[in-house]
């Protein structure tokens, strides 16, 4: 190289380069170990929160089998005894398909007692000689003019 080419760049402009890239190469470093734990304690805390939901999951999962298990033996106990309830049923059913004859009997006695004091009661409500007079004089006249 000749001494005659210039490099370009002024001492003062190579000064203030070599400060930027300086600088600048700490504050990068700095920033992308930041950056790293950022993501480190996210990825962490993500596992972390996916355990514990697998772990939850895994005891709702049980509890829900728990469950089952105890419904389908209720289940299967009921199915055993149904061929016995269903006996009972239609011998109930056979037993209290008539009413009793007294009951009957009782029952309409009551309709007919009812029905007779009701009729007796209508009746002489309806019957004019048997009512009394009023105490007070006719406000009209009680024979009709020709």
């Amino acid at each position: 190289m000749s001494a005659k080419t210039k490099s370009g760049l002024s001492p003062r402009e190579r000064l203030a380069r070599g400060l930027a890239h300086t600088a600048a190469g700490p504050v990068d470093v700095t920033w992308g170990l930041i950056g790293l734990g950022a993501n480190s304690a996210q990825s962490a805390g993500s596992q972390l929160r996916r355990r514990y939901r697998q772990g939850r999951l895994a005891r709702e999962v049980a509890a829900a089998q728990e469950t089952v298990a105890q419904e389908l033996a209720a289940a299967q106990e009921v199915v055993s005894n149904l061929p016995q309830a269903l006996q009972d049923a239609r011998r109930a059913q056979r037993r209290g398909k008539r009413p009793r004859p007294w009951v009957l009997a009782g029952a309409a006695l009551v309709v007919l007692a009812a029905g007779g004091a009701a009729f007796s009661v209508v009746r002489r409500s309806t019957r004019p000689d048997r009512q009394e007079p009023s105490p007070r004089p006719p406000s009209v006249d009680v024979q009709p003019r020709p």
